[in-house]
């Protein structure tokens, strides 16, 4: 690479593509264009591998299951004949376990990659477009197109006196070297219920908030569930508020809230906001360029990721959409394909999954009952609750349920959702189905092993003609 590289670290000629954003998008993005034999600038800024390996799903995930390991013992009582107990015994030395995981990772799957393709340049930071390509620290990078995939950031409420508070963001929250001995979790999404549930089996007395419910994408049924069993972990869950003012007062954070018309104070000693991410496109140019945003500030892309501006793409969680890590990756190599062989590749979330690791696990795809009314189409649904389903009998463990919301005229599957200890390593099943246009007769047809439960979806999927009830194990 230095051969064909000046000083500053930009070839002579050009690049065939510019990619600002060293994360898992960024990186998807070079590596298909590398591979397909282009000439690439990978532009970094700050810590290289961007939110997921670094801040988001290794540290989060890596935590979650440390305090599923200490559930799983206290729970064992479960099983007549035992018993169990569990404690963290050194909260630093558990952080310091994650961290290393997260440094040999960022080191094993971007930092070492970066040699392994001739095709990409690495070049540390700031960048902005301009009309020929990029600047990186004021210095111009020609290329003849850009995908942008500068990822997101913590979104801050507008609660009067936030700005005052020390909180916490899902970022920091991982990194306290001190475990709070009571927390007060802002946001009902996923991100507050998978935090909120480490911390309180980790030992923290927590109180979980939102202004609406718990995951208001999921369907109400799962999420009125979700909310009784993180109750019964002993989490205080307050929906349905708006928040008055946030303060701070002899080392406590108070937050008032407003309940049908009536204050209340709640007060811990931390405060964690977890309310959505903000799309990073401060001091880019984007405005200047003629690359417009939508109102929350995420670029427009089309289905083919393209902007309003010709030869500039955008993709992952810059563009406010589907933000997932796979996702964010997936839309990037189709920007990747398109800015070098002419804008073939279109963008398809129909069959997109998405999981929330609580315990138990929340996981989907498709469309929802709602979600599918408001699109016009006539429906019908089936749940089939965890007590129906042989291996939660087996596991002595029946919290959840499975609903799946297939057409009432053709059969077709528009939708599932599963709620499960085991949930996410079932929903690409109904990925399947939904993204091959299967009926609900045929998913309930297919055969699926027992003692499973992905095995509950074909159980869900028969409970639309049939009480699953009656049927003896393994038959229809």
């Amino acid at each position: 690479m230095a051969d064909c590289c000046s000083t500053d670290g930009s070839r002579k000629d050009g690049y065939d593509l510019a990619v600002i954003g060293a994360g898992s998008a960024g990186f998807s993005a070079a590596i298909t264009a590398a591979e397909q034999g282009a000439n690439v600038v990978l532009i970094g800024h700050g810590l290289i591998g961007g939110t997921c390996v670094n801040v988001g799903c290794v540290p989060s995930k890596t935590m979650i299951r440390a305090a599923e390991a200490l559930h799983g013992a206290r729970a064992a009582s479960r099983f007549p004949g035992l018993a169990g107990e569990a404690h963290v015994a050194d909260w630093r030395v558990l952080i310091a376990a994650k961290d290393d995981l997260v440094g040999t990772l960022r080191q094993k799957k971007y930092i070492d990659l970066l040699s392994e393709y001739d095709g990409i340049a690495y070049l540390e930071g700031a960048a902005r477009l301009n009309g020929a390509g990029v600047l990186v620290n004021d210095s111009p990078v020609a290329a003849g197109n850009i995908i942008v995939a500068t990822g997101a950031s913590q979104a801050v409420p507008g609660i009067p006196g936030i700005e005052n508070v020390p909180y916490l963001t899902s970022t920091t929250a991982l990194e306290t070297n001190q475990q709070p001995r009571s927390l007060l979790v802002i946001g009902g999404g996923y991100i507050g219920c998978e935090l909120a549930q480490m911390f309180a089996r980790t030992g923290t007395a927590v109180t979980l908030v939102t202004r609406s419910r718990l995951l208001p994408e999921a369907e109400p049924e799962i999420a009125q569930a979700l909310a009784r069993y993180l109750a019964k972990e002993g989490i205080t869950v307050r929906a349905g508020l708006t928040y008055s003012r946030i303060e701070q007062q002899n080392g406590e954070t108070t937050l008032t809230i407003d309940v049908d018309g009536r204050a209340e104070t709640l007060t811990a000693e931390r405060v964690l906001v977890t309310t959505g991410r903000t799309p990073n496109t401060a001091d880019l140019g984007l405005n200047e360029s003629g690359v417009k945003r939508a109102s929350g500030g995420g670029i427009i892309v089309d289905d083919r990721m393209r902007t309003s501006k010709s030869g500039v793409y955008a993709a992952g969680d810059v563009t406010g959409r589907d933000q997932f890590v796979y996702m964010a990756a997936y839309g990037a190599k189709l920007a990747a394909h398109n800015a070098l062989n002419g804008d073939s590749f279109v963008y398809d979330n129909t069959a997109m999954p998405w999981v929330v690791f609580t315990d138990p696990q929340v996981a989907g795809v498709g469309l929802s009952e709602r979600q599918a009314r408001q699109r016009g189409f006539d429906v019908k649904t089936s749940v089939a609750l965890l007590d129906q389903v042989p291996r939660a009998l087996a596991a002595r463990d029946t919290r959840g349920l499975i609903k799946l919301v297939a057409d009432a005229e053709t059969d077709r599957l528009h939708g599932a959702q599963i709620l499960a200890p085991e949930g996410a390593d079932s929903i690409q099943t109904a990925v399947l189905a939904i993204k091959h246009g299967m009926t609900a007769k045929a998913l309930g047809e297919t055969i699926f092993p027992y003692l499973t439960t992905v095995e509950g979806l074909k159980l869900a999927a028969q409970g639309f003609g049939k009480d699953v009830a009656k049927l003896s194990c393994c038959a229809g």
